[in-house]
């Protein structure tokens, strides 16, 4: 039988623990132990949170499945009821939007790495394709980022139509395509790169400049143009 919250000394309990020091001071599995609150008459919830982390066979710290897992994944481990499996949910996507920025207006894009940070952790674990399109001015501030299409696991239509009617409309001078995998590798595919080139073509012909295709992977991301191009280029 596990060790109940209340026997441990008040310094080494999570909620006083979090209270004395920050919340830096705190384990993953402290952390997940507020969350889930309670634990039961035989387990404590650190230990129920220990158990859940010990799914995880990639990293200690990567808590990236989390977000991956199902309510029902959730509720197969012992401990972890319907109430709870949704608050460790609710948990994740309240992490996904805390790190995407709640205003994309008026930032500045100079390289490739800069647009992929700005949407990496909103894309990198979908599990279905995402195509974004990020329009800009003449100053490379953006100006607003549309959804284009969402597909299957490996692949996604794209049309040109819909990729450019809306940067005509507003007749904004720069754009960027931006698509994740998810498989979590970002080497563009040969359609990546076909769709690029066609882009960069017609884009022209509304006096419109594609200034690059960025694949997000799960932590990675390639520039199509730099492949393309240059290495490092600048936009």
């Amino acid at each position: 039988m596990s060790i109940k919250i209340k026997q441990l000394p008040e310094t080494e309990r999570p909620y006083e623990k979090m209270e004395l020091y920050g919340e830096t001071a705190l384990s993953n599995a402290e952390l997940i132990a507020i969350i889930i609150k309670t634990g039961t008459k035989d387990e404590s919830s650190v230990t129920i949170a220990q158990k859940l982390l010990s799914i995880n066979t990639n990293s200690e710290n990567n808590l990236d499945f989390l977000k991956e897992m199902t309510i029902e994944e959730l509720m197969n481990i012992k401990g972890i009821g319907k109430v709870k499996a949704i608050q460790l949910k609710a948990l994740g996507e309240l992490a996904k939007r805390i790190s995407t920025p709640s205003n994309y207006k008026k930032i500045k894009i100079k390289t490739p790495e800069d647009i992929a940070r700005l949407l990496m952790e909103e894309m990198r674990l979908e599990k279905q394709e995402h195509v974004k399109l990020v329009i800009l001015n003449n100053k490379n501030e953006i100006v607003k980022i549309k959804k284009i299409a969402q597909g299957g696991i490996n692949s996604v239509n794209m049309s040109m139509r819909e990729m450019l009617v809306e940067p005509i409309k507003i007749q904004a001078p720069k754009i960027i395509l931006i698509h994740n995998h998810p498989s979590g590798d970002s080497t563009p595919s040969k359609a990546d790169i076909e769709i690029t080139e066609r882009l960069f073509e017609v884009s022209q012909l509304f006096d419109i400049e594609l200034l690059d295709h960025i694949v997000i992977g799960n932590g990675n991301f390639t520039s199509i143009i730099s492949e393309l191009l240059t290495k490092d280029r600048e936009i």
